[in-house]
Formats: structure tokens, C-alpha cells, sequence
């Protein structure tokens, strides 16, 4: 993606967290941009320094980027379930990074180990459990790839930390295109 393009998706990223928050009407995104009316998936992820204040994605778009991007925003600010006792208000907005990750397709891998760290996200599921990890936690975190495996299954997915080892768990890897800005400087 361009500048141009990064910078359309974060206004609409900043406009519907803004309106979610605030109780307002959502506005409609809307683009003549080939790119940016591409069905894939996205997260959107919300902090307050290093504090998450929310991440909602979805792998699978039924809809337009740039559509999935603004419906995202609006569930990372108010639909997430770990921050539902501690919503994000607007007093906190001008304090808020906002983040892209705009997905690539899944590929299920039969070598989990092959992921790298950093570059391939992970999405682990097993039976009607299932959990993932955006690339840029293994760079966070500094964890190895068993860590980023094991924590997937055991803290995500809610599965034993071994899971992925179990041929009856599908491991998929993706890659993500990441950027970023402050909630006060996106215009």
C-alpha cells in the first residue's frame, strides 16, 4: 500500500473508533480505490502507550477493505471483550495509537516451526477452539517460535500449550502489512 492508501485507511480507522466512543452515527467509508475495495482481512488494534485497549480482525472479508477496516475500528473500541469493565472514553481518544494489519490469505502449514518470527502471523485451531497471534506479537514479546506456538494454543486458543504439535491441529501462517499513527494525527 501507498502512503496515500495507509493514510485514507487510518481516517477511516480514527472516524468510526471516534463515533463508536462517542455514541455517534458511523460515517460510510467509501473509495474509488482498486486497492482499497479489495475483500481481505484485517485487525484493527487500539493503545493507550503500551497498554492494549483493543484488537478485533477478521481473516475472512465479505465485504471491501476499506468497509471491513471501519467495522473493525468500531468493534476494537467497543466490542472487545477484555476491555467491556474498562471501555475506552473519550477523554482517552487523543492518547490512543491506532494500527493496521491488513492481512494476507491463510496457508495451513504441516511445519508449524516454519513460521518466522516477526513476518508470519498464527492462526491455530482445533475442533471448535481456536485462537491467533498478529506477527508483530513475536517481535513484542521476544518470545521463541515454541513460545509464540505454545502461548497461541494455551492463552488464545484455550487448548494445552502442546497443541500445535498435534496433527489434528491445523496451524495456518499469514503475513501482514503493518502500519500506524497516533489518534491525533490522523486528519
Amino acid at each position: 500500500m501507498n502512503d496515500s492508501q495507509k493514510q485514507i485507511l487510518l481516517k477511516v480507522a480514527r472516524e468510526n473508533v471516534e463515533a463508536a466512543v462517542n455514541h455517534w452515527p458511523a460515517p460510510k467509508p467509501h473509495t474509488d480505490d482498486a486497492d482499497l475495495n479489495k475483500h481481505c482481512g484485517c485487525f484493527v488494534t487500539l493503545k493507550n502507550g503500551e497498554d492494549l485497549r483493543g484488537c478485533i480482525g477478521q481473516f475472512v472479508a465479505d465485504k471491501p477493505l476499506i468497509e471491513m477496516v471501519a467495522e473493525m475500528a468500531k468493534a476494537s473500541s467497543t466490542g472487545d471483550p477484555r476491555f467491556f469493565a474498562d471501555r475506552i472514553t473519550a477523554k482517552e481518544l487523543p492518547k490512543l495509537d491506532i494500527e493496521i494489519s491488513v492481512l494476507s490469505p491463510l496457508k495451513k502449514t504441516d511445519d508449524p516451526l516454519s513460521l518466522r518470527l516477526g513476518v508470519d502471523g498464527i492462526y491455530i485451531k482445533k475442533g471448535f477452539s481456536s485462537g491467533c497471534f498478529l506477527p508483530q506479537v513475536a517481535t513484542e514479546t521476544g518470545w521463541s517460535k515454541e513460545e509464540f506456538l505454545s502461548y497461541c494454543c494455551s492463552h488464545k486458543a484455550g487448548l494445552p500449550p502442546d497443541a500445535w504439535k498435534d496433527k489434528k491441529t491445523e496451524v495456518f501462517l499469514f503475513t501482514a502489512e503493518i502500519f500506524s499513527a497516533k489518534f491525533k494525527d490522523v486528519k
